[in-house]
């Protein structure tokens, strides 16, 4: 809703594998896979030492902070804001470095405005 339909002969005659293969499209998913893949897995190994930890250190997780809060529940915590740090983090880097290229690509795409290399083609704008 509140968009316009698109012309779905518009979008059956765009050519997609030959989008994949433009020099712009290869640079948007080599710019979303630097960040994507070594987060997944800083994340990932953040998560599993935490549950490690809770495992076979059980001494040091409930080690006493301050009151009844311990180490264990505030490595807890600190899952759920690294969760939201990454996801902000993310947003941020998407904004600055992958969505001009995106829109400029769907631009394209909708326009039918590009070549094989990825080069706007002048002319053929509708």
């Amino acid at each position: 809703m509140g968009h316009d339909a698109q012309d779905t002969d518009a979008a059956a005659s765009v050519d997609f594998k030959e989008v994949q293969s433009t020099e712009r499209f290869q640079e948007l998913r080599k710019r979303h896979r630097s960040f994507v893949f070594p987060m997944a897995i800083a994340f990932l190994l953040w998560y599993f030492a935490y549950v490690l930890l809770a495992d076979y250190a059980v001494g040091f997780m409930s080690t006493k902070v301050w009151g009844n809060i311990n180490i264990g529940l505030i490595l807890g915590l600190l899952q759920f804001v690294s969760t939201f740090a990454i996801t902000g983090w993310y947003v941020s880097y998407s904004n600055r470095k992958l969505d001009p290229i995106a829109s400029e690509i769907r631009h394209e795409i909708e326009g039918h405005e590009f070549d094989k290399h990825g080069n706007p083609v002048s002319g053929t704008a509708q």
